[in-house]
């Protein structure tokens, strides 16, 4: 394992241009703040690089927004279900249309409330009406610090999600959310002729959460791909390097570590991974990672 972690190291700072250039959101005017805020940076990549399209906000069928407001800075992941590349349909369609939508209600001040579950419920609500209506499910998760009150809130549905780790130990991590093994719930908006076929879980079923932060917080919001690969004593070794950590450029080099250990160990065969481990627990002998898309948008909590 620590092979593994200094080969994602090495391959972190060795692939730097390319990362940053495909994936970095790092804001470096975002360190001159004097408010509360969340330092962040994101990296991911693909399952299959010849068939995405690379998109700002996209990794494969991952979506991902980082959006700030007057009173919060909020995060936010979805990952789209790949079930419905069978009936010609792009999974990742709605997980980033769900994720712009957030994104611009935040931005434009449209979500007085700002609160997590409701900022993610108005972005399905208002894609469910629309007129030429997105088709597809996913996952999401969001988490938003609000900066007057230094609290951060959460609203996770399926099995994306967040840890918080203080201090070298996780403080505060999501529950994934799955009808059965592999079958996360997912917000979903089918075609008429599959309205009854389809898995739809209500934004409002989101786990939702609320705590208090300290500075120098480290939270790690990931798409599957990220858990379903990576161990969590890996994660929590990574994580603990930017504890306390304001340089942008520290933050995107840990980022960029945690996707590349998450895609190597993906398709490595021999590894028992977290994802493994639980198929076994539910009675499916197999062996090896996940390959699937990844996410990482990794922060540090300044106040």
């Amino acid at each position: 394992m620590n092979s593994l972690v200094l080969t994602g190291r090495l391959l972190s700072r060795a692939l730097w241009n390319g990362i940053s250039s495909y994936s970095s959101v790092a804001d470096p005017n975002v360190s001159r703040k004097r408010e509360p805020c969340m330092l962040s940076a994101v990296c991911g990549f693909p399952k299959d690089f010849a068939k995405s399209v690379s998109l700002r906000g996209k990794f494969g069928d991952d979506a991902w927004f980082t959006a700030k407001s007057r009173t919060a800075d909020v995060l936010g992941v979805a990952d789209g279900v790949g079930g419905w590349q069978e009936y010609g349909i792009d999974p990742g369609e709605f997980s980033l249309v769900l994720m712009k939508t957030c994104e611009r209600l935040v931005t434009c001040g449209r979500v007085t409330n700002l609160e997590p579950c409701s900022l993610l419920a108005r972005s399905y609500y208002e894609l469910l009406e629309n007129k030429q209506s997105i088709v597809g499910s996913s996952t999401a998760c969001i988490v938003v610090l609000n900066k007057e009150t230094c609290t951060v809130q959460t609203a996770n549905i399926g099995d994306s999600g967040f840890v918080v780790v203080r201090a070298g130990k996780v403080v505060h991590k999501s529950e994934e959310q799955q009808h059965y093994f592999n079958t996360p719930f997912q917000l979903s908006l089918p075609p008429p002729s599959h309205a009854e076929s389809v898995i739809r879980d209500r934004p409002e079923s989101a786990d939702t959460s609320n705590f208090a932060v300290e500075d120098g917080d480290v939270i790690l919001l990931a798409t599957d791909g990220v858990f379903d690969n990576v161990p969590d004593s890996l994660l929590i070794s990574e994580l603990c390097r930017v504890q306390g950590e304001r340089d942008l450029v520290k933050i995107q080099t840990v980022a960029n570590t945690i996707a590349l250990m998450a895609r190597k160990l993906a398709f490595d065969q021999r590894f028992m991974s977290p994802f493994a481990k639980s198929a076994r627990e539910n009675g499916i002998y197999t062996v090896g990672g996940k390959p699937d898309d990844i996410t990482v948008l990794l922060a540090t909590v300044a106040l």
